[in-house]
């Protein structure tokens, strides 16, 4: 196929006004003018004839470098086949309309070798919509994919070419989310002092209500509240842009995934802690929580039972306590799946919250469905339950929802589980108990089970996980007392000539070198004829 480069200029005959064109006296000069270039393209489907034109090269050097470019490009196609030929001359056509850059010949190579579309010019900010959109399972996995999508993705490499993706985007993307959260923490910090101040004005007074109103005013010019972006989030942003871009090389639009090979830091779980008497104490003084995730010792979950035990949640509560049900779990049992003679009941559904709306699903992971048996204790307080909602279904009569749930509203809708949340907040602060949320009883199931002489495994089942590894990673916090019952049991193991604290055993008395071992009985054998004599 024919190609040619050519110099013109645009000077114009002063006396007519037309171009001069190729009679210009000044084209001599190799300074006078530009060089433009034309290559013919492979003929469309109907017979009529393309072709690869661009004007403006300084020199005729850059102007035959990008002719040959053009040539090697159409040299990637063998001669006879005809799709690759009609798919690099439809790329060409593209980039001559849009005054595009010729593209990269490797690059266009792979994606020719891989059957992509060269004329493909998704960004990723459109190909995360049509991902999402197609995007079939859990509606809680969805609406959170959703929500990384709006919130960090599309803000940020929404722009960029699907194509053109690379490692060192992303790495700068979530490098600034890390960096935004400085200024978060900010801004959260500001609007609580603000807000604090606020509530040291008095109401009553003109100057007072005046001050009242600026400070209101102030406030709502502030940035909301907004949640740190920690290690774990950053991890299931990348997931779910992974996840996306895996979508895309099995369409064929890519041909590598970029969020497979960016590098962050690990988003740990955190550890479950017991609050202690002197984590309690520093609790009272500073008001912080040692972590994120706290469990209460068998004392607090007593005292907060036993004020709970006449609220008509009290055996929601005393189930999660005991039994470890996730929130949503213990929210969408129902008493079909509940059998108190035999002193068991199947987790086989669980309410979840999409922003507001509450809907019915299975549970969180196919182990979650499971069946789990209940003590007596339990047993009795769900019957005790039972028969308070036997009495409200006579009370509201037809008025009466029945869902045929365990745990219902008075009139029998289903409860809302942030409602749940709410009132078991309520319920511990009247009490002044350390502040746990409502999951973190669930821990402290796993704590009390595991001390009771459960293992891992057993916990595991309880708790509905799918890998042992987070049981034993997050749930299994040990009871200070069971810590130090293993340590003395520890210690007991290895023999000892003498045990002596500060020259002087347990008991007071001074040890001297020929007291017996704890362990003599099991470590001494019988004196030989030399120590007899000595």
């Amino acid at each position: 196929m024919k190609g040619s480069t050519h110099r013109r200029c645009y000077c114009r005959d002063p006396h007519t006004g037309k171009p001069l064109g190729k009679k210009c006296p000044k084209l001599t000069s190799r300074k006078h003018g530009s060089y433009s270039i034309r290559q013919e393209l492979p003929p469309r489907a109907d017979g009529t004839r393309r072709s690869f034109s661009r004007a403006g090269y300084d020199s005729l050097k850059v102007a035959q470098g990008d002719l040959d470019h053009v040539r090697a490009l159409l040299g990637l196609a063998d001669a006879d086949d005809a799709e690759d030929l009609t798919q690099i001359a439809e790329l060409l056509e593209k980039v001559a309309e849009e005054k595009a850059p010729l593209p990269d010949i490797e690059a266009t190579r792979r994606r020719l070798s891989h059957g992509l579309d060269l004329t493909n010019r998704l960004t990723v900010g459109e190909w995360l919509d049509m991902w999402l959109a197609g995007k079939k399972g859990r509606q809680s996995a969805i609406s959170r994919d959703e929500s990384n999508i709006r919130v960090h993705l599309k803000p940020r490499i929404g722009h960029l070419r699907l194509d053109r993706l690379r490692v060192a985007h992303l790495s700068e993307t979530f490098e600034a989310i890390a960096e935004d959260n400085v200024e978060i923490a900010e801004g959260n910090a500001a609007r609580r002092k603000v807000v604090e101040d606020l509530g040291q004005i008095p109401w009553k007074g003109r100057e007072h209500r005046a001050r009242r109103k600026a400070m209101k005013a102030a406030i709502a010019e502030m940035e909301p509240y907004r949640r740190i972006v920690g290690p774990a989030t950053r991890q299931r942003v990348r997931s779910t842009l992974r996840a996306a871009l895996n979508a895309a090389i099995a369409q064929q639009l890519i041909t590598f995934n970029p969020a497979a090979h960016v590098e962050l830091e690990a988003g740990k779980r955190p550890k479950a802690l017991v609050w202690t008497d002197e984590r309690v104490l520093h609790w009272k003084r500073t008001g912080e929580k040692p972590s994120p995730v706290m469990v209460w010792t068998p004392e607090h979950t007593g005292l907060f039972l036993d004020h709970i035990a006449e609220d008509r949640l009290y055996a929601l509560f005393h189930l999660i306590a005991f039994r470890g049900l996730r929130r949503g779990e213990a929210c969408g049992q129902k008493w079909t799946d509940t059998h108190l003679d035999a002193g068991l009941i199947t987790v086989a559904k669980q309410l979840v919250v999409d922003g507001w709306e509450v809907y019915e699903d299975d549970p969180k992971t196919d182990a979650g469905a499971r069946t789990i048996a209940l003590d007596s204790d339990t047993v009795w307080a769900l019957k005790r339950h039972r028969a308070q909602q036997d009495k409200d279904r006579e009370e509201w009569a037809s008025a009466w929802v029945e869902t045929g749930r365990v745990f219902v509203k008075e009139n029998g809708e289903m409860l809302h589980p942030a409602n749940v949340t709410r009132r078991f907040v309520e319920l511990y602060e009247e009490i002044g108990l350390p502040p746990v949320r409502l999951h973190d009883l669930r821990h402290g199931a796993a704590t009390l089970a595991h001390a009771a002489g459960a293992d891992l495994k057993d916990i595991q089942e309880m708790l509905g996980h799918s890998s042992i590894t987070i049981t034993a990673d997050t749930y299994t916090s040990l009871l200070p007392e069971a810590d130090l019952a293993i340590a003395e049991a520890a210690a007991r193991l290895v023999p000892r000539a003498q045990r002596v604290l500060d020259g002087a055993d347990r008991s007071g008395e001074i040890s001297g070198p020929g007291a017996p071992s704890a362990h003599a009985p099991l470590t001494q054998t019988a004196p030989d004829e030399t120590s007899e004599a000595e």
